[in-house]
């Protein structure tokens, strides 16, 4: 742990995602970056596979470790997902325990009421976490809070307007987006985001309560958050105010191609 902080405050790249990992002697991390005014979780970067597909579960559903680390400000440790109250995350547990994920750790980052992200611990067999390795996820949560709030630019990201200038959405810690990442991509979720504003103009709601509506239709659909978006985006699937009549699903769906542009709805 002390080679990936010394990496960390180096500006170091490679596959930090893998090097916490092991140094943490757990079976997966996830860093996510809140961005945005609706705070979405955006990943930065997760190890191996079964940490991005938990992410990507936990912000299908809105619930989990991750939000309520990011809600209450405070570490939530449950490293036996099996003694959770099955009344806790009614949605998310099953579908955790299908992905093979015994426990999970998450780490707010941020300082007082300032949140920026959330690491992400995912236990091993043995649905533990000691001492130390609970000691050295606190101190790489506080590091990374640290290079995101303190950004220095060693993150290299342009300003060409692509999608590899500040991405942060916050105002704080744009320029080190870029730390221990191999690539500046755009934004994984973007989709997500832009269904979100699709979908607050066709309903004439708020963005929060927009979010809503599209993970309930993904959570009803059985269908990634993602695939959803991309629907909207494409026009393949739009969003009515027959639900709020109760005269319909609410949904309307077109997959012979887009909406004309012209009606109004976005």
């Amino acid at each position: 742990m002390a080679d990936v902080l010394r990496s960390l405050r180096l500006g170091g790249r490679g596959d930090p995602a893998r090097a916490c990992a092991l140094a943490l002697g757990a079976e997966g991390v996830a860093l996510s970056l809140l961005v945005g005014n609706g705070r979405t979780a955006e990943p930065l970067w997760c190890h191996p596979e079964v940490s991005a597909r938990f992410e990507e579960l936990q912000f299908t559903l809105g619930e989990g470790p991750g939000p309520d680390a990011v809600r209450t400000g405070s570490p939530v440790m449950e490293p036996d997902l099996d003694r959770v109250r099955p009344d806790r995350w009614p949605a998310l547990l099953p579908p955790a325990r299908d992905l093979g994920v015994h426990g999970v750790c998450c780490f707010p980052l941020g300082i007082g009421a300032i949140r920026v992200g959330v690491l992400t611990v995912l236990c091993d067999g043995d649905r533990t976490m000691s001492v130390q390795q609970s000691a050295d996820a606190t101190a790489l949560a506080a590091a990374l809070t640290g290079a995101l709030l303190n950004g220095d630019g060693r993150g290299q990201w342009g300003e060409d307007g692509n999608g590899n200038g500040d991405r942060g959405g916050s105002g704080n810690g744009g320029p080190v987006l870029g730390l221990f990442l191999d690539r500046p991509t755009g934004l994984h979720r973007a989709a997500v985001h832009q269904a979100t504003g699709m979908i607050s103009v066709q309903l004439g709601v708020t963005m929060e309560e927009a979010l809503l509506r599209l993970r309930a239709r993904a959570y009803g659909s059985e269908r990634p958050l993602g695939e959803v978006a991309d629907d909207v985006v494409a026009r393949r699937l739009r969003f009515n105010d027959n639900d709020a009549s109760g005269n319909g699903d609410g949904f309307d769906d077109d997959m012979n191609g887009p909406y004309s542009p012209g009606d109004g709805k976005g």
